[in-house]
């Protein structure tokens, strides 16, 4: 039986990191850290999850934000 290697990813959606994210840091937090327009101008969890979605350089610096803020969770 093998097992999957340590990844903090494993088995949350985009849509989980998002709420998670939102959440913690609000819209305006977000596009402080994460400069794309769907966090700026009406954002919304769709709109956000359709640019990601598409968009593989924005949905990885997502992903790496959802990382450290479990991180400085622990």
């Amino acid at each position: 039986m093998s097992t999957a290697p340590n990844n903090p990813l494993h088995g949350v959606t985009l849509e989980a990191m998002l709420v998670e994210l939102q959440a913690h840091y609000g819209w305006e937090g977000l596009a402080q850290r994460v400069d794309i327009r769907c966090f700026k101008s009406e954002p919304s969890i769709k709109s956000s999850l359709t640019f990601l979605r598409r968009t593989p350089w924005a949905r990885q610096k997502v992903e790496t934000l959802f990382v450290q803020l479990r991180g400085k969770r622990g």
